[in-house]
């Protein structure tokens, strides 16, 4: 049996004979550190598909399981935590993931079934979750090699194919380097928008992190940069065999899901080019992410950066130039979009700024990826979700990601997420916000900031704000551990068992830990431990790695408390997203008051601040 390490790039699940197979896409790191040319594709057949299933009377579920008309691979008693509160529970193993959506309304309308969980999980993420691995990081495979498997087209001879006998285990090491192509392409657009069925590219401008910078055309051989060659149709394939040649990690373009790779893709498809970059020797497929198509290659990495800054930073547009001008604070070349095929048919000194244009606009792009892409590697190896998925998730995706890792390692059965009908009545409600004071009108002096430290997180956690503690007032299936421990009229008895929050009176069990208090308290406490590796580190390669970690970190912390309201989320709940904002708002007014005690007085207040004038 081989044992190899790999850096885990992809992942994915194809049928062969029947069955479903997980495919591990990595490369083994070469004697610097680096991902080498040594490429492994993983084979797993042996994970299988599973629900669990909430009954009121588990004997008669297994019975009324096993009477339907459908393949089930198990059906087992298992114990789980339900809001903590622990119990048994049916767990069901399908044949196959396809299984899942036919099956799971049918067990759910069974008169012994409450309710199911975990059944809304995609396959190949609860892979990973089960066997605790993560995307970007190294792991162990263990199996032995074969020569060739079905839905692996590729004739690339640094490919070895292995069939996994054991499952795949994380290994500790540092992060590695990758390496990052960013591309471009300019069309001829004389009516403005480009056509792809008649609009033809006239550059593919390409930069990378491994020594490749040029622009590829059929003009400019004057400059050496461009590389000319005679047709449309050998630009392409060219830019196919830069990527192909280069042992290319991540492939980055602005607004590339949108429009270079469906642009490129139309094209290539007139001259019958497969953009064949998968490392299984497959072309580009279109997933739908959220609201939109995304451009996927298996096993290599496809980023649009436009999507990672609508979140990296807050802006009033997400241009190319307006994004590197707020980064670096430099001006890009620019060329008016409506007159790039007029820079291509005037030639001379256009068609020179034009070429310095596409360059310019590969290598921005490029600078972009190096400063803002560590963040969103560190937390796919934090959240533990592919960096493609991750990079086109929304913050609040990517904390219930990491949550739902959580719940697996503590034995919680994930909540599900909302129906259309429950998602309709989330989006009627709303909590109030932090508390805000307009600003006296005046030019002040003796100014002093008020500001506290991570707010919301902290009341969190201070005041153990979680679905699974708070004191229901209405039952049903939301009963969680605060309602199994506390009679009413204990309740009434002694309040000194719970946090009360201020205007709405939600009350929150003090034990036992929140699930999702416990969750950010531990990712603040890791954080801060990280800050001190910081400071007692005089290495700035460390201090770097360091700072991208605690960058990660804290973003995560930041995003999960605004969560609880947001109406797709699994543990939403508006009791706690109200009570939040109500602590905070009473800690900042009562801060205020408290700061006149001592001859301040407030001049603005927002959220989690205030200035103050001193008055004495």
């Amino acid at each position: 049996m081989e044992i190899k390490n790999i850096i885990l790039l992809d992942i994915d699940y194809i049928t062969h004979e029947e069955k479903a197979v997980i495919r591990l896409f990595g490369k083994e790191k070469d004697e610097n550190g680096k991902t080498g040319e040594k490429k492994i594709i993983a084979l797993d057949d042996t994970f299988e598909p599973y629900i669990y299933v909430i009954t009121n009377d588990i004997e008669k579920c297994i019975e009324d399981i096993e009477d339907l008309d459908f393949k089930l691979k198990k059906i087992e008693k298992v114990h789980k935590k339900k809001f903590q509160i622990e119990g048994e529970f049916l767990k069901v193993t399908f044949t196959h993931p396809q299984d899942v959506p036919k099956i799971r309304e049918i067990i759910r309308d069974l008169e012994s079934v409450d309710d199911i969980r975990e059944h809304d999980i995609p396959f190949y993420r609860r892979y990973l979750i089960d066997n605790n691995i993560f995307p970007m990081s190294e792991i162990e495979v263990s199996g032995e090699t074969i020569p060739s498997f079905p839905s692996i087209k590729s004739k690339d001879s640094n490919l070895k194919i292995m069939k996994l006998k054991k499952s795949p285990k994380t290994v500790d090491s540092e992060f590695p380097s990758l390496r990052i192509l960013s591309f471009d392409l300019e069309v001829r657009n004389p009516d403005g928008m480009p056509n792809s069925k008649k609009d033809e590219i006239i550059m593919i401008g390409i930069s990378s992190n491994f020594e490749v910078e040029k622009v590829i055309s059929t003009k400019g051989k004057e400059l050496d940069f461009v590389e000319t060659v005679s047709s449309e149709e050998e630009m392409i394939k060219k830019f196919v065999e830069v990527v192909k040649n280069n042992n290319v990690d991540i492939i980055v373009g602005y607004n590339s899901d949108n429009f270079d790779f469906p642009y490129l893709k139309d094209r290539a498809g007139i001259y019958n080019i497969n953009l064949d970059f998968g490392m299984d020797g497959s072309g580009v497929k279109f997933l739908r992410r959220g609201y939109a198509n995304a451009a996927s290659f298996k096993g290599l990495i496809h980023v649009d950066l436009y999507l990672v800054m609508r979140r990296y930073i807050s802006l009033d547009r997400y241009t190319l130039e307006r994004v590197y001008f707020e980064l670096f604070g430099k001006e890009k070349i620019e060329v008016p979009g409506d007159r790039i095929y007029q820079f291509w048919d005037n030639g001379g000194e256009e068609l020179t700024n034009l070429f310095n244009y596409s360059l310019d606009d590969v290598l921005s792009t490029l600078k972009i990826a190096e400063e803002t892409l560590p963040l969103s590697l560190e937390l796919t190896r934090i959240v533990g979700q592919p960096f493609f998925d991750l990079t086109r998730m929304a913050t609040g995706q990517q904390a219930e990601w990491y949550l739902v890792r959580k719940a697996y390692e503590d034995n919680e059965l994930v909540p599900n997420k909302p129906t259309g009908g429950e998602f309709s009545s989330r989006r009627s409600e709303s909590a109030v916000g932090g508390y805000v004071k307009e600003p006296e009108k005046g030019l002040h002096d003796n100014l002093v900031q008020f500001d506290f430290r991570s707010l919301y997180p902290s009341i969190i956690i201070s005041k153990n704000v979680s679905p699974d503690v708070l004191l229901k007032k209405h039952l049903g299936d939301d009963y969680n551990i605060a309602n199994y421990l506390y009679k009413e009229e204990e309740i009434d008895e002694d309040e000194n068992k719970f946090n009360i929050s201020p205007e709405y009176d939600n009350k929150f069990a003090k034990t036992p830990k929140g699930f999702i208090p416990s969750v950010i308290g531990n990712v603040i406490s890791e954080r801060l431990k990280i800050k001190r590796q910081m400071r007692e580190t005089d290495d700035p390669t460390e201090k770097r790695i360091l700072k991208v970690q605690q960058d990660a970190l804290k973003r995560l912390a930041n995003t999960m408390y605004g969560i609880y309201g947001f109406s797709r989320f699994r543990w939403y709940s508006m009791e706690c997203a109200e009570s939040i904002t109500a602590w905070g708002r009473d800690y900042i007014k009562e801060t205020m008051k408290k700061s006149e005690e001592y001859g301040f007085k407030a001049i603005y207040a927002d959220t989690d601040g205030f200035y103050a004038k001193y008055d004495r």
